[in-house]
């Protein structure tokens, strides 16, 4: 091809370049993933990958062929993940969204980019990344073939494009069309799938029925072929039926009795069809708006999704225009709500009086806002994505629009192996638990909390402190006190000492293979005991910033001071036991003669 194009041969590059042969990386795919478990567990950066691509603006390399199917792959992933409701865990970073969803009880993790303008470094090999793409499309196509076909929906599924020439939704571009376009079709699909098939079975079948009950049929073999003959023509006139039979449904409601009786004689074979065709539109149309806010009934579901899809049954969630749509809508169809938003193609407007939750993410609510109705909830995005993870609907009012919102707490982390429990997260652990707890309450939890201590300490020392009362039992009851503490006292520091010397002869016994490994195990407890004081030290810091005093009278600084004071005398401490002393020589100045 470039040879005919260099001699300026126009029709031969062209007609070199159409009989060019093609290469396919299917073999591939087969090879390296012999089970669909395998290629699922391994889908993970191919998602992560395509949904970048689906990013990434179509300049230089990157054509604008590849963007395209990139979004269009992403989309039919989207349009899976919420159908099912397989999304299980979410959270928001500086490097963008994680989703977690799990397909066949197969956990899968992939990042989902911000909705801002990418910049396109010159020191990234486009090359490489194409590379990877490619196989990566391959592999995407064959999971998502699978997944849908034990959907029963055929794919690929029609693209925005192609509904937009069918007359369906349309307008805009990118994920979140194809996304709502996706969903869009899934839903037509599932409700038609097997409705019209049902309808004409039933009326054949009793049809079938009648004549067999109206006819005696004998034992003759032709007269057995004549009755099979006149059953299939029957069939086949039935079948061809049902396209008029659609039809005449729309007119049957404008229509008087008298006409209807006039077009079930003259109709024959459209009038055994069109009323269980009637029926079972009809039905279907129920079962739609029933079911708006997902594809598929609870029962094609486990039961992980199921729970899941009744997060958010019944309610209906309104995006405003400054809310980045994309994963809070996978988020939201996932869990079983109806989302709208602003702009083309939305299934719901902003005055709707069924939208129970308006998402803003804006300093203060425009003066727009206040001709809606009031029925509704102003909520910033988080809160969509913390009670999808802790799978409670969590008060509103927490993230209310101009609200310091609470911590966004990540699903990945166990509190139970990290040692340390953040105090949001025991708040909705007793939420969830059936508790009632408000602000001034949890205040009160944490001030009894922080008094506990230093009234024990008090009432210790007034109990330990002499009364001159003149009884002498009560005076040798307080001197035996003390005594039996330091008793105890120093029984705890012998225990601890004898564990120490056994802890250390155990060691000694130990090989230099062992001893190593062990080190490093007490050097990691070390370090995570180390962080989880750091959490603490931090957390009771922040709960002292709305006070300016402690119990004992010293404000935040003077506490600060303390806590450094005391940290370098410990340091102070461990260092002159080797010998040698933190504290600076100060050298004498030279006097000059």
């Amino acid at each position: 091809v470039r040879k005919a194009a260099g001699r300026n041969e126009k029709d031969e590059a062209a007609r070199k370049h159409a009989i060019a042969p093609q290469y396919t990386l299917h073999h591939l795919v087969r090879e390296r993933y012999p089970r669909f478990a395998d290629a699922l567990g391994d889908v993970d950066d191919a998602l992560t990958l395509v949904y970048l691509f689906a990013a990434l603006p179509s300049s230089g390399r990157i054509k604008s062929k590849v963007t395209s199917k990139a979004q269009r792959l992403a989309a039919d992933w989207g349009a899976y993940a919420a159908t099912t409701s397989s999304i299980t865990k979410s959270f928001i970073s500086v490097k963008g969204i994680y989703f977690e969803a799990s397909i066949q009880k197969i956990p899968i993790r992939w990042v989902v980019p911000h909705a801002f303008t990418q910049n396109l470094p010159n020191d990234v090999d486009y090359r490489v990344m194409l590379t990877f793409f490619e196989f990566y499309e391959t592999l995407l196509e064959f999971v998502l073939y699978k997944l849908y076909s034990d959907l029963e929906v055929r794919y690929p599924i029609p693209t925005a494009l192609e509904m937009n020439k069918a007359g369906g939704i349309g307008g805009g571009s990118g994920i979140q069309s194809l996304l709502a376009a996706n969903l869009a079709v899934l839903s037509s699909e599932n409700s038609t799938k097997n409705a019209v098939t049902d309808a004409v079975t039933q009326a054949i079948q009793k049809n079938t029925d009648d004549d067999n009950n109206a006819m005696d049929v004998d034992n003759d073999d032709s007269i057995k072929k004549k009755l099979t003959r006149a059953e299939k023509k029957k069939k086949r006139e039935l079948l061809k039926s049902v396209d008029s039979a659609l039809t005449k449904i729309a007119d049957d409601d404008s229509e008087t009795d008298e006409d209807n009786d006039d077009d079930d004689e003259e109709e024959g074979g459209d009038a055994l069809v069109a009323a269980p065709l009637k029926a079972a539109l009809e039905s279907m149309e129920q079962d739609r708006e029933a079911n708006a806010s997902g594809v598929f009934s609870a029962a094609n579901l486990d039961e992980e999704a199921t729970k899941r899809r009744r997060l958010f049954a019944g309610l209906t969630f309104f995006l405003s225009r400054e809310v980045p749509r994309g994963y809070l809508e996978l988020a939201c169809l996932s869990h079983g709500a109806k989302v709208g938003w602003e702009g083309v193609g939305s299934p719901i407007t902003a005055s709707d009086p069924t939208i129970t939750h308006h998402i803003v993410d804006r300093p203060k609510l425009p003066s727009s806002y206040d001709t809606l109705p009031k029925s509704r909830e102003y909520i910033q995005p988080q809160w969509i994505l913390d009670s999808a993870n802790f799978m409670f609907l969590l008060p509103c009012y927490k993230y209310a629009v101009a609200t310091e919102l609470p911590p966004h707490l990540s699903p990945w982390v166990n509190d139970e192996d990290e040692g340390y429990k953040p105090a949001y997260a025991e708040i909705i652990e007793r939420l969830k638990n059936g508790e009632v707890v408000d602000d001034a309450e949890f205040d009160a939890v944490v001030e009894a909390e922080d008094n506990k201590e230093p009234i024990e300490d008090d009432d210790a020392s007034e109990e330990n402190a002499p009364v001159d009362t003149g009884n002498k039992s009560d005076e040798e009851s307080d001197e035996d006190e003390p005594d039996e503490k330091e008793v105890e006292k120093k029984q705890l520091k012998r225990k601890k000492l004898e564990d120490e010397e056994a802890h250390e002869l155990a060691r000694v016994m130990m090989s230099k293979k062992a001893s190593r490994l062990y080190g490093r195990m007490q050097h990691g407890i070390e370090q995570k005991n180390a962080a989880k004081e750091l959490l603490n030290q931090k957390r009771k810091a922040k709960e002292f910033e709305g006070k300016e005093k402690s119990q004992e009278g010293a404000t935040i600084l003077k506490q600060k001071v303390e806590r450094l004071k005391t940290e370098r005398r410990e340091i102070e401490k461990q260092y002159k036991d080797t010998g040698g002393s933190m504290k600076s020589k100060r050298k004498k100045k030279k006097t000059s003669a």
